[in-house]
Parts: C-alpha cells; structure tokens; sequence
C-alpha cells in the first residue's frame, strides 16, 4: 500500500501505522520538522518541498493519501483577531485539495482540519475537534489532549509567580527535547492525536485489503473460465 502523507509535521497521524508492507511518502516544508519525523519514521521517504504542489504532481501514483493543510486561516479564532484588527482571507489551497481528490483521485483519501469559523463549503465529517472529508466513513472519535501553557503550575518564588511546565515536549511519543525548535508545544499542537490518526488509517486499510481480494477472486474466476474454455 503506497501512502502520501502531505504536511506531515513531525508525524502525529502516522506515529501508529504500523501494517506491514506499507510505503509512506512523507511530505513537510520545513527541514527541522522533516528531520523530527525522519527519526521517528526511518523507513518513510521523507521530502521536503511544497505539499500542494507536490499531490497536484503525484497524486495518480498512491493508493492513500491523508492531507492536513494549514489550518490558522480555517480557525475559529479568526473571530478574536479580526476584532483585533487582524484580517486575512481563508486559504482556498484546502478545498483545492478536496474538489482534486474528490473528483479524479481513485484511491482512498483525508482531508483534515480544524473545525472552521464559517460553514464548511463542502460537508465534512467530524471526529473531536477536526473536520474530514474523505471518501470513506471514518470512525468518530473523541480525543483530548493538553499541551502548552495551561499545563503549567504556578510556583511562588519570593513575592512573584511563575509557570512552571510539566514535561510537555514528551507528550503524545514524541521526545523534542534534544531538537532546536523555537515552538515546540506549536508541533504537538498541531499533530493529530495518533490514536485518531491509527483509527482512520485502520478503516481506509480495510476497504483497501478488501478491494484487494475482491480483485484477486475475480482474476482467479476468469482464469478458471478460460481454462474451462481452452478445454472444451
């Protein structure tokens, strides 16, 4: 099963793929982040370019492909920066992506994001605080996950308060420790919570192994019917 995993970030929906067999392209501009999930996936081709450009290019050549474009644009919280005086257009790369796999792409296929400040332009699925579209069913799940600041416990040292953070660059697998990001709880942040991501890879393997042997018993059926021809 050949597998394009775009905007991969450091990794978060594929951390727990792991069916046999299985080739993953992994895509991410930035090279630190395409070096994180590089250790974490030595066996995956990882390439650091354009995404968008990049499906637009290959997409023909996969059997799965999970897309997770940039989502701040998307966010409700343009809400709270538009009355800041922030103002910005939604990035319409996202439903590119989805009118280009929805029509032309013959595999299996997931377009994630964030659950978005305007309606959806084209019905999603929803599973925790993500948007899908994808042309199977996914299942619903619901997962939380805290990363950040809000983690922290405050501590009094003389008369001022500080935050104090509990080991957050070891949340979801992933050590960043050792790694010079200036953003690190912004990388976790991002990923979608491997258990999501095993979820639904888990359903879009099963229809693939199920297409599979569908093929397979028809191949074996004409095989059959020639023989039985070339004998009578």
């Amino acid at each position: 099963m050949k597998v394009l995993n775009l905007y991969c970030g450091i990794g978060g929906n594929r951390k727990l793929w792991n069916s046999p067999g299985l080739e993953v392209t992994a895509i991410e501009y930035d090279e630190t982040i395409a070096q994180i999930y590089q250790d974490y996936n030595p066996k995956d081709k990882v390439i650091v370019t354009d995404a968008h450009q990049y499906l637009l290019d290959h997409y023909e050549e996969f059997d799965f492909i999970w897309s997770s474009p940039p989502c701040p644009t998307h966010s409700i919280t343009n809400h709270f920066l538009n009355a800041q005086g922030i103002k910005r257009y939604p990035d319409m790369a996202l439903y590119q992506e989805i009118i280009l796999l929805q029509t032309f792409f013959k595999g299996k296929y997931i377009v994630e994001n964030v659950k978005s400040y305007y309606d959806p332009l084209i019905e999603p699925q929803i599973s925790g605080r993500h948007y899908f579209w994808a042309n199977f069913k996914i299942p619903h799940l619901e997962y939380k996950k805290q990363i950040g600041r809000m983690n922290g416990k405050k501590k009094t040292i003389g008369e001022t308060q500080y935050n104090v953070r509990s080991n957050n660059h070891k949340k979801l697998g992933f050590d960043l420790s050792k790694y010079k990001h200036k953003n690190k709880d912004k990388l976790l942040n991002n990923c979608v919570a491997p258990e999501i991501g095993d979820a639904i890879f888990k359903s879009a393997l099963g229809i693939y192994k199920a297409n599979n042997v569908k093929q397979v018993n028809l191949l074996d059926a004409i095989e059959r019917e020639e023989q039985q021809n070339n004998q009578s």
